[in-house]
């Protein structure tokens, strides 16, 4: 029935991968990925801008899954997705905490599973949304990228070679991140002591 649907949206072209991802972020369990693929090996001249189409959905459709999240409740996910899905998400978010939510844009565990536990744990939605907009742009333009460039040769290397792309762009991204963070608690650490400093004259 699932995969009904999503061929269901095929049909619909780039409207179609705009209504999956946003429903994939809030409760849909088949990633629109699968979609976006299928679509860029039709066109792949178009790859990009299914890209952009996916992306924004997605984006749309994140607030949803963390409202849902918010007010329902883990009890969402342990009835609609997979245990395994929220055990690994939930131990990404004990482990990286909102950096969580980065890395999993790039996992094979759906996003809606991170939108809703970011509500669940009263994570901040600027936040999501921020780490939401860098790890799907990313994802969903690093696919587009490839048919772009490469035509319907890229489904050869999306098969054999996408997540270890996906496990670099993710490292990358959150070095970044990490150094700028670091990089601003040095800051406020010695503006706190400036008036310390002063103290002492």
């Amino acid at each position: 029935m699932l995969q009904d649907t999503v061929d269901f949206l095929k049909h619909f072209g780039a409207w179609g991968l705009f209504i999956h991802a946003f429903i994939d972020a809030i409760i849909f369990p088949i990633p629109a990925f699968f979609l976006q693929v299928s679509l860029s090996l039709i066109h792949p001249s178009s790859a990009l801008w299914l890209a952009t189409v996916g992306f924004a959905g997605c984006l749309l459709g994140t607030p949803f899954g963390y409202l849902i999240g918010k007010f329902l409740g883990r009890a969402v996910l342990d009835r609609w997705l997979k245990k395994e899905w929220i055990e690994s998400a939930s131990q990404m978010f004990r482990r990286n905490g909102e950096l969580a939510i980065l890395v999993g844009a790039f996992t094979p565990i759906p996003f809606k599973v991170f939108t809703i536990l970011s509500g669940c744990l009263n994570y901040s939605f600027w936040k999501l949304f921020s780490y939401a907009a860098l790890g799907r742009a990313a994802k969903f333009y690093a696919v587009g990228a490839l048919f772009y460039m490469y035509g319907r040769a890229a489904e050869t290397m999306i098969n054999e070679y996408l997540n270890y792309v996906f496990l670099g762009i993710a490292a990358v991204l959150t070095a970044v991140i990490l150094f700028f963070k670091k990089r601003r608690q040095k800051k406020k650490t010695q503006l706190s002591k400036i008036p310390e400093a002063e103290q002492t004259f």
